[in-house]
């Protein structure tokens, strides 16, 4: 399978999912300016016109996107991973995290942060809405190892959204020491620890180009 990719972005959590797993991939990354793929120098747009990672291409050559779908696909494909959930009131629970992740924090409270070209009363507004999921998030984590009873996509999701924090200085995670002691405990595990090691040494490879090309 084929994970098309930007280094840090939200795609690292299917980097991670297919790590945990054991998965074999090929590991595609896009150059979010261009939206060129820097392997072959082909538009990702033929790919998936919306031009956003991750994007998935499976053995089958079906082509997957949106997180949450992808994960959910990780989790069911290598089910011996235990990555995903038994039917039932436990999957729903990880629908719930997942959509919970990429509504409530990714998209309601860093991606309006994170964009450089958002006004200042814009972040400002995002920050006020939002700061309260880190709340929320802060209590349900106390005494808890995993978002679930196990390790899973969510978790996978969750600490790559909470990396974000290291650019985003207007959301200090001392603030929420349960979240804090849960991310710097899980980027210790060894699919995590590789997969923002590797995506880390890219995105200075990536800011490199940025800067020799300006």
């Amino acid at each position: 399978m084929d994970l098309y990719f930007s280094p840090l972005a939200c795609s690292m959590a299917s980097r991670v999912a297919l790590y945990e797993a054991g998965a074999e991939a090929n590991y595609l990354e896009v150059d979010p300016p261009t939206k060129t793929v820097l392997s072959d120098g082909t538009d990702f747009r033929t790919v998936n016109p919306i031009g956003l990672v991750p994007t998935l291409r499976t053995d089958d050559g079906v082509v997957l996107t949106e997180n949450a779908a992808i994960l959910q696909y990780i989790a069911d494909r290598f089910p011996q991973s235990g990555l995903g959930a038994a039917a039932g009131i436990e999957r729903t629970r990880l629908h719930q995290w997942l959509c919970f992740i990429g509504t409530e924090l990714h998209k309601g409270l860093f991606i309006p942060v994170l964009d450089r070209k958002a006004p200042q009363e814009t972040k400002a507004y995002a920050l006020e809405k939002n700061l309260s999921r880190l709340d929320y998030l802060d209590n349900y984590l106390k005494g808890r190892d995993f978002l679930l009873d196990q390790f899973s996509v969510a978790d996978a999701y969750l600490v790559t959204v909470i990396n974000w924090t290291m650019a985003t200085p207007l959301i200090e995670l001392a603030k929420w020491p349960n979240v804090k002691a849960y991310y710097e405990r899980l980027r210790q595990r060894p699919s995590i620890a590789k997969a923002i090691a590797e995506e880390f040494e890219l995105y200075k490879a990536e800011q490199a180009r940025k800067k020799a090309a300006a």
